[in-house]
């Protein structure tokens, strides 16, 4: 396990270890005292009821919280967050939780007004609110906000559990302990992501090292792993592509001479089927390398159903499909196994 000041250089020259030390999250500093969410006590504590936009979020907070919490999902698996409109019940469940946590750089675009309706009563915290400025991708052309898909770069995702652990010993500050020790974990299986990640990506032939897929959900992806990416939409799904964009991608294919790209899980397929269709109308045969998850995880309880899978599962595709080679061994998922889902 690596050491929180373990972080890469990016993060190094940006002093973010000097952003989580002030956090006050070092296990040193905490009551030796406190007690833990294993308790032997005969009355278990009251769960803190979170209400979370995304899987990746409920499941950060359900590994730093432990089973002090209790988890529900607004956004289905499989359900685009650019697009979700909320609905009644879900007005409802943000309105009854003890905090929410949302992703914040307008990735819940849709749901803004009832988060902010939420936050008049009750924490509610963008994750990524903490994260250095510089750190973020800057709007590309036609985008108007900075590319929201963190959740791509393990260390970026690992740094966000900051803003969690925060608001739980906010909430609940006689179990910080708890949440520490767990959030070391967390930080920790992303460290291990990341390093997994740069010997899987870093194996693809330099000419293979390519990433096409339908929208620019991979920038953070592929700054983490050196790996060129493109899409045919932006980094929201709001709009669709383009005649344009889509016949700029197929030139750009039949002369790179590109055989291989990728669908999503949570965006239709129609464009990356356009694309295939348009280059072979110039004579360049390109095959789908496989579905990547990148809006949602998978479904609960399948390989792809935690962040730490779901990132694994993109690692192991991307490096299959453009000639890499994979690592004897992926990171191991720290000990939230049994934890309670009530994902709706």
């Amino acid at each position: 396990m690596t050491n929180l000041t373990t972080i890469s250089r990016t993060a190094r020259a940006l002093s973010i270890s000097g952003m989580i030390a002030l956090s006050g999250f070092l296990l040193n500093g905490c009551d030796s005292g406190t007690p833990s969410a294993s308790s032997t006590e005969e009355t278990a504590p009251e769960r803190i009821k979170i209400v979370a936009t995304t899987g990746m979020i409920a499941d950060m907070a359900r590994s730093i919280g432990g089973d002090l919490v209790e988890v529900t999902t607004l956004v289905g698996v499989g359900v685009d967050p650019h697009l979700y409109k909320p609905t009644r019940d879900d007005v409802a469940r943000l309105l009854s939780a003890d905090l929410v946590l949302y992703n914040g750089l307008h990735l819940e675009g849709q749901m803004e007004d009832v988060l902010e309706r939420a936050g008049a009563d009750r924490p509610t915290v963008a994750v990524t609110a903490e994260l250095p400025k510089a750190l973020l991708i800057e709007p590309g052309d036609g985008e108007e906000h900075e590319d929201p898909h963190v959740w791509l770069s393990p260390e970026y995702w690992g740094l966000c559990g900051v803003s969690v652990r925060q608001a739980l010993s906010d909430l609940a500050p006689e179990h910080n302990l708890v949440f520490n020790t767990n959030f070391q974990d967390w930080f920790d299986t992303a460290e291990e992501l990341r390093a997994y990640g740069a010997a899987a990506i870093g194996s693809i032939p330099s000419d293979s090292r390519l990433l096409i897929t339908s929208h620019d959900a991979f920038g953070y992806f592929g700054r983490a792993f050196d790996l060129e990416v493109m899409a045919i939409q932006g980094i929201s799904t709001e709009s669709e592509a383009g005649l344009a964009d889509l016949e700029e991608m197929v030139a750009l294919v039949v002369e790179r001479r590109i055989p291989t790209v990728f669908i999503e899980s949570s965006v239709p397929r129609r464009s990356i089927e356009a694309l295939i269709e348009g280059a072979a109308a110039r004579g360049q045969e390109v095959t789908i390398g496989g579905e990547l998850y990148s809006d949602s995880m998978g479904p609960a309880g399948s390989d792809t159903g935690t962040w730490r899978g779901m990132i694994i599962h993109d690692i192991t595709t991307i490096t299959t499909a453009l000639g890499g080679t994979l690592p004897e061994s992926a990171p191991t998922p720290p000990g939230t196994d049994a934890m309670e889902e009530t994902d709706e």
